[in-house]
């Protein structure tokens, strides 16, 4: 079972709404989290105190309204240090794609069934793609998501997308697993990807995978812009940058083979 299909437990996913809303806003009262997450002002509050009670939210004396507490702070460290080697490898590697292209420059991991956005270099351009560190978007819509499963087995890659259809995000999406099939041999064989406004309309972008030690495919590079200076650009173009990147990060993992 994928895990977009296992059952839920409502407490859970509510308390997970709330601190969603949170790092969205540097505070807040009692009736807008409750109106953001179409909770009932008392629900609200009894997950709020449980919440409090643990350290992952606390109130503000003075204004009497909530913000996170340190508590995903230190939750939020330990994603840190875990990708904190491909960050550091991979950053000069944005700078010079960003520098390159003029567009935002994004490194991503995979956590099934999305795609983590861990790091980016924001674009130049007056118009520009900015995503939030910690920011998740369906593999198969995307990109990174394409680049990264095209290079796991079959049954990896249908356990990670789901049960078809698939959730289709625009027009665009890719929702069955036979066509998204043939796209990820497309991937394998020039060894980037592309989304063309298969996540949001007007938007489209280019990625790379990255190989560890024992050719695992751990990560992606992209460049996201609106979808005309993307084509403008050639895809294939950015997607030999990419490719040509990504390569050297997974050599620095200890990656031997080539794509």
């Amino acid at each position: 079972m994928s895990p977009s299909n296992q059952p839920s437990v409502q407490s859970v996913g509510r308390s997970l709404d709330i601190l969603e809303v949170l790092s969205a806003s540097d505070e807040l009262g009692l009736g807008e989290i409750a109106s953001q997450t179409g909770l009932t002002p008392s629900t609200a509050h009894r997950l709020l105190m449980t919440l409090a009670g643990r350290g992952y939210v606390v109130q503000n004396p003075a204004t009497a309204r909530y913000l996170l507490g340190f508590k995903v702070t230190e939750l939020a460290s330990v994603i840190a240090r875990r990708t904190a080697r491909l960050r550091t490898l991979a950053r000069p590697h944005l700078e010079s794609i960003q520098k390159i292209t003029g567009e935002s420059a994004n490194l991503t991991v995979l956590e099934p069934p999305n795609t983590v956005y861990v790091d980016q270099v924001e674009g130049s351009r007056s118009v520009r793609m900015f995503a939030r560190i910690g920011a998740t978007v369906p593999a198969h819509t995307s990109a990174s998501g394409k680049a990264m499963i095209a290079f796991m087995t079959p049954k990896l890659i249908s356990e990670i997308v789901g049960e078809e259809p698939f959730p289709q995000a625009t027009p665009r999406t890719i929702t069955s697993l036979a066509v998204l099939s043939d796209e990820l041999a497309r991937v394998r064989r020039r060894g980037y990807a592309i989304d063309n406004e298969e996540h949001e309309l007007g938007v489209g972008c280019v990625a790379a995978p990255i190989f560890n030690h024992e050719a695992e495919v751990v990560a992606a590079l992209s460049v996201s812009a609106p979808t005309p200076r993307i084509y403008a650009s050639d895809p294939a173009e950015l997607g030999e940058l990419l490719v040509n990147r990504a390569e050297a990060v997974s050599q620095a993992l200890g990656f031997a083979g080539h794509v």
